[in-house]
């Protein structure tokens, strides 16, 4: 599977895994992640993780997994949403074993079935998790890596910071561990890998970038909008989600409706009202992403306070890589002299 030497200051077990210069996955992004940020993030030496559901048709999916692998070399990542939510993931997920994809990425559900299909192959499969218990659940159900999924993530963040997740994760578990959430320099890069983290999965920062296919509404707002301006939401999917506070996430709030809680919490309803509300706020997302709307709901995280313009994904990552070495380097020189 390895396709490139991993730079010699960036060794870690997630650039040996994948082959990738460097440990960075841009994280996948509903609605955002596509073809081209992919390419461009394989030319820069990282690689990308695209949700399978920013796909309307397996065609699609397969012509687009194509076409990155002819216009760049390096692994491809997918995430597979597993809950029963996901009316399509039997389909994606044989997509991603009849393309030998590197490997994907499970959120929302038991990876079990993902990892089953997936080994054979030879594609690897990371887990979100947010504590030791679910870490040490998909290990033993076969899991490659861990995803730790922190309380500064975007999208669906966990309860705890990277600085207790991380090293909590690796005291209980063997797999390695890739820190999601928190980092919009190089230097908080370098603490993740300080901390034991592999690699890091970020993701708002590469909204405000050229390759993405969103507004330049979107990306302006990720530029112009800082940490305190994400607030965190469950009328979108059901689970807390982290948005942007514009003015129309102010004026519609932040959290269900009572009727929306009691839909929710009813044992023969839940299902399909969590289904309901999650195809309802995705629309809703699209929406704001790819039109003119007042209606502006726009998934980020507190990541964004570092977003200063909208700049190419490989001018994004070449700044990254040059902060996270000069930080780590100094961490050195502190160490020895110490």
């Amino acid at each position: 599977m390895p396709t490139a030497v991993p730079d010699p200051a960036f060794d870690t077990a997630l650039t040996r895994m994948l082959g990738i210069r460097y440990p960075l996955i841009m994280a996948p992004m509903f609605l955002v992640s596509n073809a081209e940020m992919a390419i461009a993030g394989l030319k820069a030496g990282v690689t990308c993780c695209i949700p399978a559901l920013n796909w309307r048709t397996d065609e699609a999916m397969r012509a687009d997994l194509e076409r990155i692998r002819r216009e760049a070399k390096g692994p491809i990542g997918i995430n597979l949403i597993a809950n029963k939510s996901n009316f399509k993931l039997e389909q994606q997920l044989q997509t991603c074993v009849d393309l030998r994809v590197e490997y994907v990425i499970t959120s929302l559900g038991s990876p079990r079935r993902i990892i089953e299909a997936c080994k054979p192959v030879g594609t690897r499969v990371f887990c979100d998790v947010v504590d030791e218990a679910y870490a040490l659940k998909v290990e033993a159900q076969g899991a490659d890596a861990l995803i730790a999924v922190n309380k500064e993530a975007g999208g669906h963040a966990g309860p705890r910071p990277a600085a207790e997740l991380v090293p909590a994760l690796r005291a209980v578990s063997q797999l390695p561990v890739i820190s999601a959430g928190g980092v919009g320099t190089g230097a908080q890069w370098a603490d993740k890998l300080a901390l034991g983290a592999c690699g890091i999965s970020m993701g708002s920062p590469f909204i405000a970038t050229a390759e993405a296919p969103v507004t330049e509404d979107y990306k302006q707002a990720c530029v112009d909008y800082g940490a305190s301006d994400i607030v965190m939401t469950t009328k979108l999917s059901g689970t807390p989600c982290t948005v942007i506070k514009t003015p129309y996430v102010e004026k519609i709030g932040t959290r269900q409706t009572p009727l929306e809680r009691f839909l929710n919490s009813n044992r023969r309803l839940k299902k399909m009202a969590k289904a309901l509300t999650f195809y309802r706020g995705m629309k809703t997302l699209e929406k704001a992403a790819f039109s003119a709307s007042y209606k502006t709901v726009w998934c980020a995280g507190p990541s964004i306070e570092y977003v200063d313009a909208v700049r190419p994904v490989g001018e994004v990552v070449e700044r990254l890589v040059a902060e996270c070495a000069a930080a780590s380097g100094e961490s050195r020189t502190a160490a020895s002299g110490a």
